[in-house]
């Protein structure tokens, strides 16, 4: 069973040819599909994306402050409390006072945490290859490479839109073009 653009349980359709070149429709269409196998990877770890994607930053940078975790995860101090609390009440995490600032806490991987990315790190590799697998390996490197350049780039709303001047303003079309 497949989902359509809103997320609603339908079987799997092919988008009307008005939208083929609709990066954003595609994209939508693209996550979802991508969000159907790595949910089905992840739930017997108990875990969805996001809290691997914690997982992983708090493996790579340990030990890390809430705040910090936050930063490098681009979300909320709010909403990584809420994960953070939820990762500890499953046992993966744990909270210690920082060694020279007792003021703050730091996050670290459990020994249940730790074996728990390894396998979650492995079923959602896994899930990325199966749903790349009707590229060519090149063509899976070069899809993740450009959305990596799009991704890593300065924001979009620091370039003025297509057919306007720095200004904001309108360009002129020329007669004489």
């Amino acid at each position: 069973m497949s989902t359509d653009v809103d997320g609603d349980p339908r079987p799997a359709q092919r988008p009307p040819a008005a939208l083929h070149d609709r990066l954003g429709y595609l994209l939508k269409l693209a996550q979802l599909r991508l969000g159907e196998l790595t949910r089905a990877a992840l739930g017997p770890y108990g875990i969805d994306g996001r809290e691997l994607a914690v997982l992983t930053v708090l493996a790579d940078h340990s030990p890390l402050s809430q705040q910090q975790a936050a930063n490098r995860l681009g979300i909320d101090r709010t909403t990584m409390v809420t994960m953070i609390d939820g990762l500890e009440a499953k046992g993966l995490v744990e909270r210690r006072p920082h060694p020279d600032d007792r003021r703050r806490n730091v996050v670290e991987l459990t020994s249940t945490g730790r074996d728990t990315l390894t396998g979650a790190t492995r079923a959602n590799d896994d899930a990325e290859r199966r749903f790349l697998v009707s590229l060519s390996r090149r063509d899976a490197e070069r899809l993740k490479g450009a959305l990596r350049v799009v991704v890593l780039s300065p924001s979009p709303t620091d370039c003025p839109p297509v057919g306007t001047r720095a200004s904001g303003r309108p360009a002129q079309r020329s007669r004489h073009a």
